[in-house]
This record gives C-alpha cells, structure tokens and sequence, in this order.
C-alpha cells in the first residue's frame, strides 16, 4: 500500500495552506501525490440546479463529471467509508497519499500547531497518540517527535520523502 500521512490539528491552524505547499514540493521533485480532505460537513461539491446535481438527486449511486483535463466524481454511501477502502479505490496510481484530517485514524500524523491558537497539542497531552510522527509549528516545542517549521513546506516535505518515500 502507498505511504499515507495525516496532516490534523483544529482548524484556522494552516492545515490546507501546508498541505498544499508540501504536495507542491513533492510534486516539483518528481513524485506523483494524491490528497484527500475529510470533513464531517456535509459536501458542498456540485450546485443546485447543475446536470450532475439533478442526475443524484434523481437517485444516481454515482455520477461522474468529465471534461478534457478533469474528472469529478458523487458517489452516494450508506455510511462513511474508511479511510483504506477510499485509498484502494481511488488512489492506485500516486507515489504517496497526503491527507487533511482523519485525526482518529490510525496512519502516520503530522500535527499543525499554530501558537496564537492557544490550544494544546491534540496528539499529546491528554492523550499520547503513538502515530504522531513530527509536528509543523511555528515555535520551538519540547517533544518526543521531529518539530518542523511550520512555514516552510520544503522542510516538511524533506521529512516526508526521507521518512516514508527513501
């Protein structure tokens, strides 16, 4: 199976502002990466009135929308489907699978500390998440796990390529 890494922390911290630039560095040196955000929202993906809106409003299980350079998908579900069920479907063909939360799962995470927030680590503290593997922050932290800085997506992106695609 591919390297998944789990990008968590609350939200305002720059979760997606790092995610994106690592998928860029990533990308820059040669590596085919997927991404994958996850929300407990409800989507807000096609708008109403559109095609595809009315084909799974209709009823579709699964509506495809294709154009020369893009190809989205609206798949119905009975529940939420794990986290490895989405991976086997749908990313089969990428070097490494960069995800925005998930912060229960139990795959390699960097946590995204922002000081100004003011809340504590969600991955220590309380409670000990073993698969904490480094922390993106923008000040110096005491841990058991690699500080990266926050700001600087190349170095996430060095810990990354020598911790999961060497």
């Amino acid at each position: 199976m591919i390297p998944i890494v789990l990008f968590v922390a609350p939200s305002g911290t720059g979760k997606t502002t790092l995610v994106e630039g690592v998928i860029r560095c990533l990308k820059e040196r040669g590596f085919r990466v997927g991404a994958l955000k996850h929300t407990s929202h409800r989507l807000k993906f096609d708008h109403e009135g559109a095609d595809s809106w009315r084909f799974t409003r209709a009823g579709a299980q699964l509506t495809v929308i294709s154009s020369p350079d893009e190809l989205a998908l609206v798949q119905k579900t009975e529940m939420e489907l794990p986290l490895e069920n989405i991976v086997e479907k749908y990313f089969r063909d990428v070097d490494i699978l960069l995800v925005e939360g998930y912060k229960a799962g139990r795959r390699a995470k960097i946590e995204v500390f922002r000081d100004v927030k003011g809340a504590g680590l969600i991955s220590r503290g309380g409670q000990n998440d073993p698969d904490l593997v480094a922390v993106a922050s923008d000040v110096e932290l005491d841990l058991d796990v690699p500080v990266l800085p926050l700001d600087d997506p190349d170095a996430v992106a060095d810990f990354i390529i020598e911790r999961f695609l060497s």
